[in-house]
């Protein structure tokens, strides 16, 4: 992606990094909606439910099948800020950390409103799309973090005990900021962690998710990714349940093959305080603990479709691991490599779509939509610059 990075985007670099975004945000939902039907289900009751297998095809959950959580309605809210912020840059009044908090905001609003409210015209298109506002059990560190217009900090983070994996699971867009060096993007996905979880090994965790996903959409291969996130996070008072987490997903792919009992293993590591994921409501080692899950996950299965099974069947945060085991084999192969079967039942897919293309189009080609020299009206309609 170097033509990404010095802003200077040909045909075939535009197209790719479409294909990633894509494939990111629509990995992710996949992994959601995936992990959703098994939330808060030990291993041996995913077998007594679904068989010695566990889940290997989506199943219902919130009355359909293909259901997504709250984590990729509040990850949409997410792409939405920065695609403001990116607009709003124009005005000279840039600070995305504010800009995704407003957004974040937004999406606040979806879990105690009835529906869109048509005369906040600023709110902007998604804020519009009916099906953001079923509930689907929303973290508590993310409605607390959101409830208000207090935006936390890392000088003062929002839930400074919160170690659940709600903020590394919105994090990969950060990620797909691509023309940006690799130490910003892990301090923009951090600042925007600690609005709603204030523990490291959560904001962490949040900031290995974007470094890694960063380093895939630019063509890294993921153990390269993981190398360079290692690096970055070593400088990070606390860095270390993370990292060791990070370290532990490499050494277990030598370790023969994959199974559920070693995703588990993963997944409850308590080296980052144990105890129940607060975001997900099912028992897992924390954020660090999860990522490595996931890492391990995507590096051990090329095919999407087993690693997502693989991220899933387990007694730790399925919807978490899944959500981002699919965000990284998104970004690493494209939206092409996706499951056509479960694209084709996912809930929101068009919305996902939209936003996913909407990202790509402004962050290759955002001077020709806004800016000194042209405006697209249509365009600052769907993103509006007004808070």
């Amino acid at each position: 992606m170097g033509a990404g990075v010095s802003g200077i985007w040909g045909r075939a670099e535009q197209q790719d990094f479409r294909s990633r975004v894509r494939g990111t945000l629509l990995g992710s939902a996949l992994g959601d909606a995936l992990g959703t039907p098994l939330a808060g289900l030990a291993l041996a009751g995913i077998r007594s439910a679904y068989g010695p297998d566990g889940l290997v095809d989506l199943a219902p959950a919130y009355g359909r099948r293909g259901a997504v959580s709250a984590a990729t309605q509040l990850g949409l809210f997410t792409v939405d800020g920065l695609i403001r912020a990116q607009v709003r840059r124009d005005t000279g009044a840039w600070h995305p950390p504010t800009d995704v908090h407003r957004a974040h905001r937004r999406w606040a609003a979806t879990q105690h409103e009835w529906g869109p409210d048509e005369r906040r015209k600023d709110d902007g298109w998604l804020a519009r799309e009916e099906w953001l506002y079923a509930r689907r059990d929303p973290g508590r560190a993310c409605l607390v973090g959101f409830g208000d217009e207090v935006m936390g900090t890392l000088d003062a983070p929002r839930n400074p005990a919160e170690r659940g994996s709600g903020a590394a699971v919105r994090s990969a867009a950060f990620g797909l900021l691509v023309g940006w060096e690799p130490q910003l993007v892990l301090q923009l996905a951090v600042e925007c962690a600690v609005q709603s979880h204030g523990h490291p090994v959560a904001y962490l965790a949040a900031g290995a998710q974007a470094l890694l996903v960063h380093g895939l959409a630019r063509g890294e291969s993921l153990d390269g990714a993981v190398q360079h996130a290692l690096a970055l996070l070593a400088t990070r008072p606390g860095h270390e349940p993370v990292t060791d987490a990070l370290r532990q997903a490499l050494g277990a792919v030598r370790q023969g093959m994959p199974n559920p009992a070693r995703v588990e293993a993963l997944a409850l590591l308590d080296g980052d305080g144990g105890g129940a994921d607060a975001d997900a409501g099912g028992e897992g080692g924390g954020a660090g603990a999860v990522l490595g899950a996931a890492v391990y996950c995507a590096l051990v299965c090329e095919d999407i479709r087993h690693g997502l099974a693989l991220a899933v069947n387990h007694g730790g945060d399925s919807v978490a691991t899944g959500a981002l085991t699919g965000a990284l084999l998104g970004a690493l192969h494209g939206e092409t490599a996706l499951p056509p079967g479960w694209l084709v039942e996912l809930e929101g897919r068009p919305t996902i779509l939209s936003l996913a293309d909407d990202f790509a189009m402004e962050m290759t080609q955002g001077p020709a939509l806004h800016g000194p020299g042209a405006s697209a009206p249509g365009w600052l309609a769907r993103y509006p610059r007004a808070v």
